[in-house]
């Protein structure tokens, strides 16, 4: 590191960076900052740590991590130095490379997948990665290579909020699984401002501006000649700010100073800085502005690529009159060329004219190669008016931006394609196509009318495009839930233009996944079937695997789900290397109704994490509903509100009516399940009254479904049984309803409770007609108990005890806890009192657990209807506290000398279940065997 470049006679601080808050080569006030800051580095070298350092503009966070830096270094880390970019923001992965560059001798010890990765990040190798995860991945075992317990790494990043997006993503995988290795990550980032670390769960430090006390020593002892009225009048407005309390003084002469001359009424902070910035950009020489222009706009610090660009091997000169006036230096940890300050770089760009702007991207782009993302972005920055050439590389650098998870920065990349097309038809089309991004996957609705009027005055024409006609149903869909027009206009444009040669495959995948959604929120199987029409007619390409699997277990799980879930498993199992955020929503969204959400979740929080930041708003909303879906089924229902709370706000945010629905829907599911009969039925009412008028029949299940187990909850079986039946006839499983795989235990409850045994016998036979069972253990559970239930004259143990037996049934808790609560009331009324009681105990403490309290009444009820005392534990009792309920009724009739055969026969067990139970308990008690039981369970009584 350069030390700190002592002041001019005047006093002007050279280098505002690294002398925020510095004197004499040491950091004034920032005492338990830096003690954090060893902290952490002292911890890194046996675990890896993270911290993420926020502040206002100047408050000397850039300071602090070039001591860091420093001090890391001193003490045997290895350091690599990230730097983000304004002006680099747009390019992909140039953060990263900052990385790479240094670690480049280690990257082909890599296996040989890893290395041509990164080798091809780099721009070394042919092919483009397209995957941020297999990315993520082979950066994190070149880190974990370069780390170890002898050389820890040290990663510092300044400004992360400038990072590009796809580095952004992949640094953030790196900060989750920080704690693998001797790894510290130490950021910067201004207060408020949103990065990849937000979502991490890495610890902040805010740093806050200096005290009194250490604003006048650092003042005092940089400008010694500074009379103390003046300074007290600089600490004053700066407000403990070191960059403010370093640079508030530059432009005063040595009278106002010194008190000789007045001070300025007004010492604007902002403007006066910036104006600072750009006095000493003007006086370097015009060589060195030409030389500090290239570096802005390559942002990469790299000196070959300046050196090259600047076509003479001395052509590096002309930093030195840069670095001699504090406005950069050459790190000597990376060997990059860095920016002391930000604004200086802003500077240097105030002050280029719009020529030698277009110069220096030109002559970048000589420098890169031909087809390279890099390039195309130069050359677009370099154009002066229409290029149709530059235009169609932009078009391709915009898609495969998208496939690498940056929704946001492909619509940039369209729009400035769309600036440098020549013809209206060109310009048109690629401003529909970002219009259609932004409908379907950043949810920016509120732009998307203004992209299609603005395509529609470049081409009339274009209006009824494939792109115009999928961003306006999608707002239709999405804003208003018309699904009927979006329908229309889908089915048109897709008949019309999208013929297998000339369709783009982006597009019309994005028309297909919104006509999905419109089948979907109809709720109308005519729809459906037209969907099979037109994707028959347009013959989506091969390679789009997604789309069968969609159909089959979202669209019509009951009956085309079996055959896809192979597939749809092994895309679940690919999608931690899945960077592409619609394939993973596709994913999860089949994986819905076939109860394979579980292994979507860590794909799922990615595409929320990118929507928090600021990327794919319209999938995360999606995402967060599913990940919430999965909270209701597997008994996560404190978080559940969390997650719709979250997403109902985006929705509201932006617009999003229809999707809210499913936000509302799983509330209203919850309050029904807990008791809250008068929110349950409000939220019904609502989906009701904005569903119907607009043929929305998705809806009207969902509010079937709110008032049929709030009833059900009740004992209000009647009510039950009429809202469910009037949602299908018995005995047949319909189709493209996928929502009915969610109602088979709620039917056959409320139609056998009813008197309609027939009913729900044949709703099983359907069931089981169709094979559901087979796509999920949870179904089988659910068609077991159903088919239990519907027996009128005897219990059938066999089935009851295979639907709570099921592999992996305590995943579905309440569901689970009904089936325990049918089979104990049908006990409890044929007298089997003892056995009753073991699985209404059961359902008791899974409804208590969920908060299900009209269930819970339900159970206890049950249990004091089969007059036998509820036996409690006493406190401070111990070990049998441990036990469950059945676990517990086992013990104590083992502890009365009953054989496994006997306990079985009187519990209604089977003896393999009774032996299972007691290796439990005699684990828990910590005893040997039946003698010891007495003694174990004493502290349970009447």
């Amino acid at each position: 590191m350069s030390s700190p470049i002592p002041p001019d006679p005047k006093g002007d601080p050279k280098g505002t960076d690294d002398s925020h808050g510095k004197s004499a080569g040491r950091l004034v006030g920032r005492a338990a900052e830096l003690a954090v800051i060893d902290g952490l580095f002292g911890s890194a070298v046996t675990r890896g740590t993270a911290l993420m350092l926020t502040g206002e503009a100047g408050v000397g966070k850039s300071a602090l991590l070039d001591a860091a830096a420093l001090r890391a270094s001193e003490i045997g880390f290895r350091v690599l130095r990230v730097v983000g970019s304004q002006f680099e923001k747009g390019v992909s992965f140039s953060a990263l490379n900052q990385i790479l560059q240094p670690l480049a001798g280690e990257i082909p010890a890599l296996p040989p997948r890893q290395a041509e990765t990164l080798q091809a990040v780099r721009g070394l190798a042919e092919g483009r990665p397209t995957e941020l995860l297999v990315i993520a991945n082979a950066v994190q075992a070149l880190l974990t290579r370069a780390a170890t317990a002898s050389s820890p790494l040290a990663l510092v990043i300044d400004d992360v909020t400038w990072l590009d997006r796809p580095s952004a993503a992949v640094l953030g995988t790196v900060a989750r699984s920080v704690h693998t290795g001797s790894l510290a990550l130490l950021a910067a980032s201004r207060t408020g401002d949103v990065s990849f670390l937000s979502s991490t769960g890495t610890p902040t430090h805010e740093v806050q501006p200096l005290d009194d006390v250490a604003a006048h020593e650092l003042v005092s002892e940089r400008f010694p000649a500074m009379a103390a009225r003046v300074r007290r009048r600089l600490v004053s407005e700066a407000r403990g700010n070191p960059l403010a309390l370093l640079e508030l003084p530059v432009p005063l002469n040595d009278a106002q100073q010194t008190e000789r001359g007045t001070l300025p009424a007004v010492l604007p902070l902002t403007e006066r800085l910036k104006k600072i910035f750009s006095s000493r950009v003007e006086a370097l020489p015009d060589a060195t502005r030409k030389l500090l222009l290239l570096a802005v706009l390559d942002a990469s610090g790299d000196l070959h690529v300046l050196q090259r660009a600047m076509g003479s091997p001395d052509g590096l000169r002309g930093l030195c009159s840069a670095e001699r006036a504090g406005l950069v230096q050459v790190d000597n940890l990376t060997g990059r060329l860095v920016f002391r300050h930000p604004l200086t770089r802003s500077a240097v760009m105030d002050l280029s004219t719009s020529a030698e702007r277009r110069w220096g991207h030109l002559t970048l782009a000589g420098e890169l190669p031909e087809g390279s993302e890099r390039r195309a972005r130069h050359l677009a920055d370099a154009a002066v008016g229409p290029d149709d050439q530059v235009a169609a590389l932009l078009h391709e650098v915009a898609y495969s931006t998208l496939h690498r998870g940056d929704a946001v920065g492909a619509i940039s990349t369209l729009l400035r394609a769309s600036e440098l097309s020549s013809t209206g038809e060109a310009k048109g089309r690629r401003l529909a196509e970002a219009a259609c991004l932004g409908a379907n996957i950043t949810g920016d609705l509120g732009n998307v009318r203004a992209l299609l009027e603005n395509a529609g005055r470049a081409d009339p024409a274009g209006t009824e495009s494939l792109a115009a006609a999928t961003a306006a149903a999608s707002q239709l869909l999405n804003g208003e839930g018309d699904v009927d027009t979006a329908h229309r206009l889908l089915v048109t444009a897709i008949d019309t233009h999208a013929r297998p040669e000339d369709t783009d495959d982006n597009i019309l995948r994005e028309a297909l996944n919104t006509l999905l959604m419109v089948c979907f929120f109809s709720g109308r199987p005519e729809l459906w079937h037209s969907f099979d029409s037109v994707v028959t007619r347009c013959r989506p390409p091969s390679s789009n695997r997604l789309l069968p699997v969609i159909l089959g277990a979202f669209g019509d799980p009951a009956y085309a789900a079996l055959p896809v879930l192979d597939r749809l498993d092994g895309l679940i199992s690919g999608l931690h290397q899945e960077s592409d955020p619609v394939r993973v929503f596709g994913t999860a969204l089949s994986a819905a109704y076939v109860d394979r959400l579980p292994g979507c979740r860590s794909a799922l929080r990615r595409v929320i994490d990118d929507g928090r930041n600021g990327g794919a708003m319209a999938l995360a909303i999606q995402a967060q509903f599913l990940l919430a879906n999965d909270a209701y089924a597997g008994g996560q229902w404190d978080d559940l509100m969390e997650m719709t709370d979250e997403g109902l706000g985006w929705c509201a945010t932006y617009n999003y009516r229809l999707p809210a629905s499913s936000g509302h829907f799983l509330q209203g599911l919850l309050a029904a399940a807990r008791g809250d009969s008068s929110t349950a039925r409000e939220v019904a009412d609502r989906l009701v009254s904005w569903g119907n008028p607009r043929g929305l029949g998705a809806l009207r299940v969902y509010a079937a479904q709110i008032r049929a187990l709030s009833a059900l909850g009740s004992a209000d079986f009647d009510t039950g049984y009429r809202l469910l039946r009037a949602l299908g006839t018995p005995g047949e499983v319909p189709r493209y309803q996928p929502h009915a795989l969610w109602l088979l235990l709620d039917f056959a409850e409320a139609a056998t409770r009813t008197d309609h045994h027939d009913e729900a016998a044949a709703h099983v036979e359907a069931i089981r007609k169709t094979d559901i069972p087979s796509i999920s253990p949870r179904l089988a559970m659910l068609t077991d108990a159903a088919e239990a239930m519907a027996v009128p004259d005897f219990i059938d143990h066999d089935l009851f005890e295979a639907a709570i037996a099921t592999p992996g049934a305590e995943r579905w808790p309440f569901d689970w806890a009904r089936i325990c609560l049918a089979y104990g009331e049908r006990l409890r009324r044929a007298k089997a009192g003892v056995a009753a009681r073991v699985h209404l105990e059961a359902a008791l403490g899974t409804f208590e657990r969920l908060g299900a309290v009209p269930w819970s009444a339900r159970a206890a009820s049950e249990l004091r209807a089969s007059g036998i005392l509820i036996r409690t534990v006493i406190p401070g009792a111990g070990p049998p506290s441990q036990l469950t309920p059945q676990e517990r009724q086992v013990a104590q009739l083992a502890a009365t000398g009953l054989t496994n055969k006997q306990i079985a026969a009187h519990l209604f067990l089977s003896p393999r279940t009774v032996a299972a139970h007691l290796r439990g308990v005699f684990r828990k008690l910590n005893v040997t065997s039946r003698a010891g039981l007495r003694d174990a369970l004493s502290g349970v009584t009447p």
